[in-house]
């Protein structure tokens, strides 16, 4: 029986999780007040972009070769 399904779901689940404690933290701080929402807006996108090129270089590299 193949592990693959649940080391999908820990990929996804726990940079999540740690994701969403950071940016709970985040909006606890007074400074968060002085951020615009475009800004926090374009800041997650390009994480989301740094993520996204990053899993591919990754998966990329995992492949095998011929």
């Amino acid at each position: 029986m193949s592990s693959r399904p649940t080391h999908l779901a820990t990929g996804a689940f726990v940079p999540l999780l740690i994701g969403f404690f950071a940016i709970l933290d985040l909006t606890q701080k007074p400074r968060f007040a002085n951020f615009h929402t475009v800004d926090v807006v374009q800041l997650v996108a390009s994480g989301m972009c740094f993520g996204i090129a990053l899993t591919a270089v990754i998966e990329f590299l995992r492949k095998p070769r011929p």
